[in-house]
């Protein structure tokens, strides 16, 4: 068993007027910390937003739904074209009831289960060569053959918790640096096809929205993705993951507002003792009348100096958007980033098989 080993993720990114993330009512997410109101961007919206961009870029992924047993029934079909809808259907049934998750009337689980598509091909075919099934056989398939996503953000199965996956990855709400104040677009549409002497608007509305620089942190230890997974697979993954999380934005009110926007600064931190979410440093609101990015990573690099006497040397500390730094190795764009990582990673992470 290797040592601890985690993998510290910080950025600071400012995303003009928008509304990625909306709460029951449709306006931007917020949160109340050190006194003041801050724009907030749910951790679950980020890692829809990073398992979105693994799918656009082939990274293996899993899929999240109620409907696991008709993906498996195709999957069936697909090996055996000769089965017909019913005794698919009823093999599904005899996997489902080994692995004790319950399906409804319309073969539907009771709550979302996240399987990969290895899981299914591997479930279909043991099904087809096993007359018998063997409830540890098919536990032994739904724990193995994990898709990126699921070694990540792990998986809950209440009906049976010996499936369940611990997440390798935690991901944490984006917060402002600073204090939001929430504002609304008032908007009128006129009906082109009106008539000449009509006047006045077809609809009006309004979107609320802010403006914030928001501080963004995620880590992952990589001994449970090793676990997960397994070493080359998992450095592999811990890179994908750095790439997408800090290249991704929720699509929320995107057509409405453009703001797709890129970070302005990356520290990515690898620990062996223990992982540190920098956030402290805006407990204090940053105020400024000249933009919020340069104070902001002032405060984050302040911070992690201060917390040097509290935590052990990191392995190495990568920093993307200030060329200068004096707290880390600084790397001129996001390939550099992540080719030092992996060669990092591959330095310390040994050489462990343990995902069938």
């Amino acid at each position: 068993m290797m040592t601890n080993l985690y993998v510290d993720l910080n950025v600071l990114q400012t995303v003009p007027s928008s509304n990625i993330n909306r709460d029951d009512t449709g306006a931007p997410k917020t949160a109340f910390y050190g006194g003041v109101t801050r724009a907030r961007v749910s951790s679950q919206s980020w890692k829809k937003a990073v398992r979105d961009r693994f799918s656009k870029e082939n990274v293996a992924t899993g899929k999240r739904t109620k409907k696991a047993a008709t993906l498996l029934a195709d999957e069936l079909k697909t090996l055996d074209p000769s089965l017909d809808d019913d005794v698919a259907m009823g093999k599904v049934g005899d996997i489902f009831k080994a692995a004790s998750i319950k399906l409804n009337k319309e073969n539907e689980t009771g709550a979302l289960l996240f399987v990969s598509e290895g899981q299914l091909r591997k479930l279909a075919q043991y099904a087809l060569d096993n007359e018998e099934l063997d409830k540890k056989d098919v536990k032994k398939v739904l724990k193995g053959d994990q898709s990126l996503d699921l070694a990540l953000f792990g998986r809950m199965v209440a009906d049976n918790p010996e499936l369940n996956v611990d997440a390798s990855a935690q991901v944490a709400h984006a917060v402002s640096t600073h204090e939001v104040i929430p504002e609304y677009d008032y908007f009128t549409a006129v009906d082109d096809a009106q008539a000449d002497d009509t006047t006045g608007a077809a609809m009006l509305g309004t979107i609320d929205y802010n403006s914030a620089t928001l501080y963004r942190y995620a880590n992952v230890n990589m001994n449970e993705l090793v676990y997960n997974l397994n070493s080359e697979d998992a450095i592999h993954g811990a890179a994908d993951f750095i790439k997408d999380f800090v290249l991704s934005m929720p699509t929320g009110k995107q057509n409405t507002f453009a703001n797709k926007t890129l970070p302005s600064y990356v520290m990515v931190t690898i620990r062996t003792d223990t992982p540190v979410n920098l956030v402290s440093a805006f407990e204090n609101p940053v105020h400024s009348d000249g933009g919020y990015v340069e104070p902001s990573i002032k405060r984050l690099d302040d911070e992690y100096d201060r917390t040097k006497s509290f935590v052990e040397e990191p392995l190495a500390n990568f920093i993307l958007g200030k060329p200068d730094s004096q707290i880390g190795d600084s790397v001129a764009n996001l390939s550099e980033l992540l080719d030092k990582v992996t060669e990092t990673l591959s330095k310390v992470v040994p050489d462990e098989n343990t995902n069938d």
